[in-house]
C-alpha cells in the first residue's frame, strides 16, 4: 500500500512562537529549584550557622537571630504542576522580638561565567524573570533580594505577597538587567538570589530598591513579616525558575541524571566509598592512592570524611587528603604498611564540598 506524501511546508509556522521561544534546554539559571535533590540529608536544624540544605539552597542567618528553623525536604507541592518535593521551613525555637541587625534567608548562589550571556554592565543587559511557588500559615508580605557580589554589591529587591494562609500561590517578579553592574567571567559567586524570612529594623529603614543600586542595609529587606515569632508558622517553596527574558516560562523540569550532575558540580557525597592505597617502595610507611572525583567540581574542594573506614585486615582508620584538584586528589591510609602491599579501603562517607 502507498503511503500518502505529507505536506510539512507549513509545519513550522503553524508552532506557536510561544512554544519555541520556551524550547531552550537549560534556560533555568536556578540549579534544582524543584527541591528534588537533597544529597546531604533531607532535615537540618538551622540557628546560628550558615549551613546548605537541600542541594544548592543555603540557609543564612545574620547576626545569630534566636530563632530556630527545622528545614526539611517536604512532599507538600501545588496540585497539578508536576512537582514531587518542596523545602520547607517551620520555626522550631520562636524569636519575635528581632534585634535591629538580626534576620534569616534562604538563598542560592550561581556561578558567574554561567551567566555571561545576561550581558550586565552593558546598554544590551537582560531582564530576568523569577518565578516560584511559596506557601505559608502566615500572610503578609516578604521581600526576595538579587545581589551581584562582583560589582561591589549591587542589589535590587522586590516584595511579594503571601495572599491567603496555607495556600500553594506562584509569584513572579521581573528584573529589568543592570546596564553598570558587570559579572565577571569566573567560577566565582555571580548572583544571589535571597528570600527572606525574617529581617530586623536595620534592613527596613529605608525603601525597596525597585531598580540597581549600590548595596543598602536599610533598602533590604522593607516590609519583611518575621516568620520566626511563632512556633507555629511554616513556608514552603518550590518550582524557583529565574530566566533570561520579561514573561515566566513554563518550568524546566530536567532528568534526575541531569539535575545530579549539575549539583556534583558544587557538592559531592560518596556513600558507601571504595578505594585502593599501596605502598611499593621499600620500607613500611602509610600508604597513598589516587582518588578521582565522579566529575570536575566548580573548584577545588574541601575535604571531608564520616563514618567507619575498614578492610578485611582490621583497618579502621580515616583517610585524608592531599593535593587536592578540581578532577582529583590522593588519599592516604592512616595505618602503617609494608613495602609493595595494597588495601582496599571501603565503607564511611567523603565529602567534597566546592560550594560558592
Amino acid at each position: 500500500m502507498a503511503l500518502s506524501k505529507i505536506d510539512t511546508t507549513n509545519m513550522i509556522e503553524d508552532v506557536p512562537q510561544s512554544k519555541l521561544d520556551n524550547n531552550i534546554n537549560f534556560r533555568n539559571i536556578i540549579i534544582n529549584g524543584s527541591m528534588d535533590l537533597a544529597q546531604r540529608g533531607n532535615s537540618f536544624s538551622a540557628s546560628s550557622s550558615a549551613i546548605y540544605t537541600l542541594d544548592r539552597f543555603k540557609y543564612i542567618n545574620v547576626d545569630s537571630p534566636d530563632n530556630v528553623y527545622t528545614i526539611t525536604q517536604d512532599t507538600d507541592v501545588p496540585s497539578g504542576q508536576g512537582f514531587a518535593k518542596s523545602l520547607k521551613v517551620d520555626v522550631a525555637t520562636a524569636d519575635a522580638s528581632l534585634g535591629g541587625s538580626d534576620g534569616t534567608q534562604i538563598e542560592q548562589r550561581v556561578e558567574a561565567q554561567n551567566l555571561q550571556y545576561l550581558n550586565f554592565g552593558n546598554s544590551s543587559a537582560k531582564s530576568l524573570t523569577l518565578s516560584f511557588w511559596v506557601k505559608s500559615n502566615k500572610t503578609g508580605t516578604y521581600v526576595v533580594r538579587l545581589l551581584q557580589p562582583d560589582a561591589s554589591s549591587r542589589m535590587v529587591t522586590y516584595a511579594y505577597t503571601i495572599s491567603s494562609a496555607n495556600t500553594w500561590e506562584k509569584k513572579t517578579i521581573t528584573v529589568t538587567g543592570d546596564t553598570s553592574g558587570t559579572i565577571n567571567n569566573d567560577n566565582g559567586n555571580g548572583l544571589n538570589i535571597t528570600w527572606w524570612l525574617s529581617a530586623g529594623t536595620d534592613y527596613q529603614s529605608g525603601s525597596l530598591a525597585s531598580t540597581w543600586q549600590a548595596y543598602s542595609n536599610g533598602d533590604s529587606a522593607v516590609g519583611q513579616v518575621n516568620l520566626a515569632d511563632s512556633t507555629s508558622n511554616e513556608w514552603y517553596i518550590t518550582g524557583v525558575q529565574l530566566e533570561a527574558g520579561t514573561t515566566a516560562s513554563d518550568f524546566e523540569f530536567l532528568p534526575v541524571d541531569v539535575n545530579l550532575d549539575r549539583c556534583q558540580r558544587y557538592y559531592f557525597n560518596a556513600s558507601p566509598t571504595y578505594f585502593v592505597v599501596a605502598r611499593w617502595d621499600t620500607g613500611s610507611g602509610n600508604p597513598l592512592g589516587n582518588y578521582e572525583f565522579l566529575k570536575e567540581m566548580r573548584a577545588s574542594p574541601t575535604f571531608s570524611t564520616s563514618g567507619t573506614f575498614s578492610t578485611g585486615s582490621g583497618y579502621a582508620g580515616t583517610p585524608s587528603a592531599g593535593n587536592i584538584k578540581t578532577k582529583n586528589c590522593y588519599l592516604s591510609g592512616a595505618d602503617s604498611i609494608g613495602a609493595d602491599q595494597i588495601r582496599y579501603i571501603h565503607s564511611g562517607i567523603i565529602e567534597l564540598n566546592a560550594e560558592l
